[in-house]
């Protein structure tokens, strides 16, 4: 099994996959760790990356999923040409989990991690991430949370329910 948890800054993507990956004894990854420190002091600066900033961070993200069986992600993956990147390196059997929520659920989320944590993903990258988020498209494997419906758990629960269904 692998599979990527995708979706925009502040929409669980670590929190669920970490328990995903726990569930079905996987390995798991943030993808945020394969960024470049250029690119973290971009995006802290309040940056959006460029597609030519992400194309080398997407090959990494593919070839840590190409190098196990059981391999789980949290990773924005937010275009349909940077799921295309990853399928293409790591294999067509990559299940997508897309976390999504409204920008209004997710801001005051975003903007109390940024001031608790210091995460570099602050509030002003939710504009150009949902400006550049295209869902999955239905010939895509994987499928849709709603994670204003769940907590985190339920959210594993569910996203666990998409990937085995796809065919693990």
């Amino acid at each position: 099994m692998r599979v990527v948890v995708m979706g925009v800054t502040g929409c669980g993507k670590t929190t669920v996959g970490m328990r995903l990956a726990d569930a079905v004894k996987a390995e798991f990854k943030d993808a945020d760790d394969l960024h470049t420190a250029d690119a973290v002091a971009q995006m802290a600066a309040g940056v959006a990356l460029t597609d030519d900033d992400r194309w080398p961070w997407l090959a990494r993200v593919g070839e840590w999923l190409a190098e196990g069986e059981d391999r789980v992600i949290a990773c924005s993956a937010l275009r349909r040409v940077y799921r295309d990147c990853i399928r293409d390196i790591a294999g067509e059997d990559v299940v997508f989990v897309h976390l999504a929520a409204p920008q209004s659920v997710l801001e005051p989320r975003v903007r109390a991690r940024s001031k608790k944590d210091g995460h570099f993903a602050g509030a002003g990258l939710l504009d150009s991430q949902y400006a550049t988020l295209e869902p999955l498209e239905d010939d895509e494997v994987g499928g849709t949370v709603r994670i204003e419906n769940y907590d985190p758990a339920g959210a594993a629960l569910v996203a666990r329910s998409i990937a085995e269904s796809a065919g693990r």
